[in-house]
């Protein structure tokens, strides 16, 4: 008779090596974000033709970016508790193609208050893709590479934002704002059937829910083919939590790392939407042409790749929330720095840098909530501190029309746009400290009473 074993999913992909697949997996989710990312920043790089084109000031223009922000703070909320309860494939597929539909008819639109209603929908779709695939990736990741894996894999995020600058450059000249658009909305829908034919459900969800183990086995033969998994059962390291995944969230000893996140995730979005939206506007008030306006803008989400990948690495070597800390203060400098640029090489600098401070460490934020939540709770735990941010995003893409109207200095402004990466940065800090003091509380607690520490 044959001996069934248990095998622990996460045991299983930590004791072997990155797989072929599992990059597979990791390329289809940053083929994901790279789109999602692209129609997300496509409103600030068109911005400056769509204001032209219906002659539009800087606060009537305000709700277009406001509407997109919305979307995705909704898309976010609804979504994520959604791929806890239904699985991670269907919902990332479904949200692709949402999102792509929307984007391809908001290149129709006849009026603003149309575009902005699309630019809504589009956000909806958008929201729900983006935590879904940092979750994929997470849980598929071995944990002494987890945070590099999912950093490098946002990665799509800010160079399909990165994209998007260049892109526009190529497409505005020739097609107007309505040919980016056409653009952003065909890419992601070529994708779904890929996503559809490619991509494997969590083997971490299918294992907690106990009810599908064959497809756990598939996928775990193609990340190590050699291992014998004929009459296995599937486990993870942790059991299915009670009740909802949202309300998980509150728990005892885990509800003050969800405010800190929240916290850290509504400053980092406010500040990197409210440049995301705003940075071409400014730039091309200053008297930069259009084409090299958007060029510039561009060393944003180059900046945030690069800062990704660096800021992965270091927080699977440190203390994640100390290097988040140290990495949201170098943005202060740099936001403060384009502010008192005087030379065209010394701006894409700061732009760049503030890009690596804020983008980078906003998707560190990602992988630091994608490895802290249980499994039943994850996407939720990442979407929701999403859902938090994006109404920081909203507040940010706002306050940009807000201070471009009161006609404040370049300095001046920019100071105060480095508040919130400060108070990002001291967030950050106090999760840490108080995780230090939990941990501290739990080995006295562990020790026998002779023990004093």
């Amino acid at each position: 008779m044959a001996t069934i074993r248990t095998v622990d999913v996460q045991d299983f992909i930590n004791s072997h090596k990155l797989s072929t697949y599992q990059l597979l997996i990791i390329a289809l989710c940053f083929l994901t974000v790279a789109f999602d990312g692209f129609d997300t920043a496509t409103a600030g790089f068109i911005a400056p033709a769509i204001r032209r084109q219906w002659a539009l000031s800087a606060l009537q223009l305000a709700p277009l970016f406001g509407g997109g922000l919305f979307g995705l703070m909704i898309g976010a909320l609804l979504f994520g508790p959604l791929a806890d309860r239904f699985g991670r494939k269907p919902i990332l597929c479904l949200s692709v193609a949402f999102f792509g539909a929307m984007c391809l008819w908001s290149a129709y639109a006849t009026s603003l208050h149309e575009l902005i209603l699309l630019r809504f929908l589009t956000g909806l779709g958008l929201g729900g893709a983006m935590p879904t695939a940092i979750t994929i990736t997470s849980e598929f990741g071995p944990e002494k590479q987890r945070s590099l894996l999912v950093t490098s894999m946002f990665c799509g995020f800010t160079l399909g934002g990165a994209s998007g600058g260049v892109v526009a450059a190529q497409i505005l000249p020739q097609h107007g704002w309505q040919g980016v658009l056409l653009f952003g909305g065909t890419m992601p829908l070529l994708l779904v059937p890929v996503l559809v034919w490619l991509l494997p459900e969590s083997v971490r969800y299918l294992a907690l829910s106990g009810r599908m183990q064959a497809p756990v086995a598939r996928t775990l033969r193609r990340i190590a083919p050699q291992e014998p998994l004929d009459h296995a059962t599937f486990t993870v390291p942790e059991n299915k939590v009670k009740g909802s995944p949202v309300g998980n969230l509150f728990c005892k000893g885990v509800i003050v790392d969800t405010v800190c996140l929240w916290l850290t995730f509504f400053m980092s979005l406010l500040v990197y939407y409210l440049l995301t939206s705003w940075l071409p506007t400014v730039i091309n008030s200053t008297g930069v042409p259009l084409d090299m306006t958007a060029l510039i803008a561009a060393a944003l989400p180059l900046g945030s790749t690069v800062g990704a990948v660096l800021i992965g690495r270091l927080m699977d070597r440190h203390n994640p929330c100390l290097i988040l800390a140290s990495s949201y203060l170098l943005a202060a400098v740099f936001i403060l720095l384009i502010g008192v640029a005087t030379s065209l090489p010394m701006l894409v600098f700061a732009v760049f840098g503030a890009g690596l401070g804020t983008g980078g460490s906003q998707t560190g934020a990602n992988a630091l909530a994608a490895a802290y939540y249980p499994t039943s709770s994850r996407v939720s735990g990442v979407s929701w501190a999403l859902g938090i941010g994006r109404v920081g995003s909203i507040v940010g893409s706002m306050v940009g029309g807000a201070l471009l109207a009161m006609h404040l200095g370049l300095s001046v402004m920019f100071v105060l746009v480095a508040i919130p990466a400060i108070v990002a940065a001291l967030s950050m800090f106090g999760m840490g400290r108080y995780d230090a003091v939990l941990k501290a509380s739990a080995v006295a607690r562990a020790l026998p009473r002779s023990v004093k520490l």
